[in-house]
């Protein structure tokens, strides 16, 4: 889910990446199962900032895409990381700063390794192809 929140940053816009980072996770549980229900809230919260600051961040600022895709994952894990403290204080979740560093970081690498990897070469791809 998030490389198509993330090339609708990057492509159309930070609004475009809301959209589909809003309506992405509740789209795909109803479709899939997948994420599971518990994670929906919380990628409601991500996703959406994924979208918002890559479209700012490279198409607004006009950063180097690799920066760009770096700053929409922090801003996304941060997003991530507010939802599961706002969670945590009424569901009282066991999660500290190293837990939640293991979950989002550490669980997350090879995610984020695909993402830098064929994010940067696609959205440069898209982008010549846009101005042909």
């Amino acid at each position: 889910m998030h490389i198509p929140v993330l090339l609708a940053g990057f492509i159309v816009g930070p609004v475009s990446g809301i959209i589909v980072g809003l309506l992405s996770p509740l789209t795909s549980f109803l479709f899939t199962s997948m994420p599971p229900a518990y994670a929906v809230p919380l990628m409601s919260i991500e996703l959406p900032l994924y979208g918002l600051a890559a479209g700012l961040a490279y198409q607004r600022l006009r950063l180097n895409v690799y920066i760009a895709l770096v700053v929409a994952l922090i801003v996304g894990r941060l997003g991530f990381a507010l939802g599961l403290l706002i969670l945590g204080l009424f569901l009282q979740l066991p999660y500290g700063i190293k837990e939640f560093f293991s979950a989002s970081v550490v669980a997350g690498l090879p995610g984020i390794i695909v993402q830098i990897l064929l994010l940067p070469p696609i959205v440069a791809a898209l982008m010549r192809h846009r101005h042909t």
